[in-house]
């Protein structure tokens, strides 16, 4: 597959530099730029975490991403058997192709519970559409929220329009699949992001907005908010989840990984405060809190947008928005999977529709933990996982292990057990500054924030 993928022209390469960008960005922007990114900011005092965010994308995401793409291109084949190509010819272990089992389960894992939860966007694009925002009150919007949560049969049928909609794209192979929907959706992303951007500097709460985002208060700013940045910089890149390996191994062998690194991880981090920018300056303008947590997107902004004049046609937008974001983000946690299969010889339909499968029914026990079995927390003999649901021990699981090591594990063998001139081959002139970075700053940063995952 690696010779074969270096053919001009082969069905199983990015077309171009623009497709890859797209695709990698498609994986990276997700539900954690437009609905994370936001709330934690404003947990968080704004300027002086965003100050911090950025440079922990500068100095920890970005090597670790140009790590990925560079075994994924290298090796040309699934994270798992990437890993244990590469291992092989820089003559070390074979199990060092544990990096893409563990990325792999994770991304799949993800996969099963991040459905559930994109699923939520698809009745709220109803739900705007229909105008059911308009004039609604804080408590009538936690209502909505909570009737959403507490009515199984609805989260599974959304759940599984939803994965039914990334197994379909999965399914179509990189050029006719992949590539087609995310140089699609991708653009459309960001001109509807930019459109509410614009919506928002109507309000006269823009300038407020900015000064929130960019005027850094460092008394604000805590010991915990820099891990969590240093956490939110890690996973906003989709890092560590066998995504960038994957899409790596599709990318032709002239296109710089260098650069083409660098312009996802600022179209990325540009997303994020697009769409802090168009989210912050309706918050304000409604007296509403901008640390309003998880709630922020699906409780506090459907009373912002029923409050303001065309507020149902730009709730949709935002709505949509959010379901583009995550749909090109959970291709991406599919492929892992799907390009593993295939390379074992089952064809990619087949594929797509049996690991779609399997993480939609692990899906239905997320799905099942949020209402029925939200008593089930089958860990409370230990103190860290008392009174966690399934979902959480799911989120638990792969954020705060699975991920960090396997991130951690992939500095070490790109900065301590791959030859340097191999690398130094796939990144040309920027080796020399991403190889010290890699082989000694990304593991002690990764240790950090394994350590106080665990605390």
């Amino acid at each position: 597959m690696a010779e074969n993928n270096q053919q001009a022209g082969n069905p199983a390469q990015w077309s171009s530099r623009f497709a890859f960008i797209m695709a990698a960005v498609g994986s990276a922007v997700g539900l954690g730029n437009i609905w994370k990114f936001p709330y934690i900011t404003g947990e968080n005092g704004g300027g002086a975490f965003v100050l911090v965010y950025l440079a922990c994308i500068a100095v920890i995401g970005l090597p670790l991403m140009m790590a990925e793409v560079m075994l994924g291109r290298r090796g040309g084949k699934s994270p798992i058997g990437t890993m244990e190509r590469v291992a092989a010819t820089e003559g070390r272990s074979k199990g060092w192709g544990g990096i893409g089992i563990m990325a792999t389960l994770a991304a799949f894992l993800i996969l099963s519970f991040y459905s559930v939860i994109a699923g939520w966007t698809m009745p709220y694009i109803v739900s705007a559409v229909s105008g059911d925002f308009s004039g609604i009150a804080a408590e009538e919007s936690g209502a909505l929220f909570g009737g959403l949560l507490a009515s199984p049969g609805e989260l599974l049928l959304w759940h599984s329009i939803f994965m039914g909609l990334t197994v379909l794209v999965s399914a179509g192979g990189v050029r006719h699949g992949l590539e087609r929907a995310v140089t699609k959706l991708m653009p459309a992303l960001f001109v509807l992001l930019l459109i509410l951007v614009g919506y928002a500097m109507t309000t006269g709460h823009f300038g407020e907005a900015v000064g929130f985002l960019f005027t850094p208060d460092f008394s604000a700013l805590t010991a915990e908010a820099v891990l969590v940045a240093l956490g939110h910089a890690f996973f906003t890149l989709s890092l560590a989840s066998g995504a960038m390996m994957a899409y790596g191994a599709y990318l032709k062998k002239d296109v710089s990984i260098a650069r083409t690194s660098v312009v996802v991880a600022i179209m990325d981090t540009g997303v994020a405060l697009l769409a802090g920018l168009a989210i912050f300056p309706i918050v304000f303008a409604n007296g509403l809190e901008p640390g309003a947590g998880p709630g922020l997107i699906f409780v506090t902004l459907p009373v912002a947008f029923g409050q303001m004049p065309g507020g149902s046609f730009f709730a949709s937008l935002f709505f949509v928005l959010l379901l583009f974001a995550a749909w090109t983000s959970s291709i991406s946690m599919l492929e892992s999977l799907v390009s593993y299969l295939n390379e074992k010889g089952v064809s990619r339909v087949k594929a797509a529709i049996g690991g779609g499968l399997v993480a939609w029914l692990v899906g239905i026990t997320t799905v099942l933990s949020l209402n029925e079995w939200s008593g089930f927390t089958p860990l409370d003999m230990f103190a860290r996982f008392e009174g966690k649901t399934l979902f959480d021990l799911y989120d638990y699981l792969t954020a705060n292990i699975m991920m960090p090591l396997g991130a951690l594990f992939t500095a070490i063998f790109v900065g301590w057990k791959m030859k340097p001139e191999h690398s130094a081959s796939e990144l040309g002139g920027w080796h020399r500054v991403w190889f010290p970075v890699v082989r000694y700053l990304s593991p002690i940063a990764l240790l950090i924030v394994f350590y106080f995952n665990l605390k």
